[in-house]
C-alpha cells in the first residue's frame, strides 16, 4: 500500500469505529479505533522509508515521530489507542472509557493527518 491508500484506510476505519460507538458496539469499535490509529502510523514510516509490519515496529516508529515533531505527547496518546486494541480482545473496559479513549484517539488522528504528505 501507498501512504494515501494507508490514509484513505485509516479515514474509512475511523468512520466504521464512529458508527460502531453510535450504536453502542464498544467492543469493535475499540478494535476500528486502534486500526485508524495503526494505519495512519503506517502511512507516515511508509513515507519515511521506517518499518513497520509490527506492532513493536509501529511503536517504534511512532516514537521516532514523536521525537521528530518534538511531542513527545504522542507516545501517550498512541499508548490510549493500543489500550482500546487490548479492550477488544479482553472487552474490560466500560462504555465510558471506550468513549473517552475514543476522544483522545480523534485527536492524535487529527495531528498526525497533516504529517502524511500528499
Amino acid at each position: 500500500m501507498t501512504a494515501l491508500e494507508y490514509l484513505q484506510l485509516s479515514q474509512k476505519t475511523l468512520q466504521d469505529a464512529e458508527v460502531l460507538l453510535a450504536r453502542g458496539d464498544y467492543h469493535q469499535a475499540s478494535e476500528k479505533f486502534w486500526g485508524a490509529t495503526a494505519v495512519i502510523v503506517k502511512a507516515i514510516a511508509d513515507q519515511r522509508g521506517w518499518p513497520h509490519g509490527s506492532h513493536r515496529e509501529l511503536n517504534r516508529a511512532l516514537s521516532r515521530l514523536a521525537q521528530e515533531v518534538g511531542r513527545r505527547e504522542l507516545i501517550r496518546s498512541f499508548g490510549l489507542a493500543n489500550a482500546l486494541h487490548t479492550n477488544f480482545y479482553e472487552d474490560w473496559l466500560t462504555s465510558e472509557q471506550v468513549t473517552e479513549l475514543a476522544a483522545s484517539v480523534r485527536e492524535l488522528l487529527e495531528e498526525l493527518g497533516p504529517l502524511v504528505e500528499a
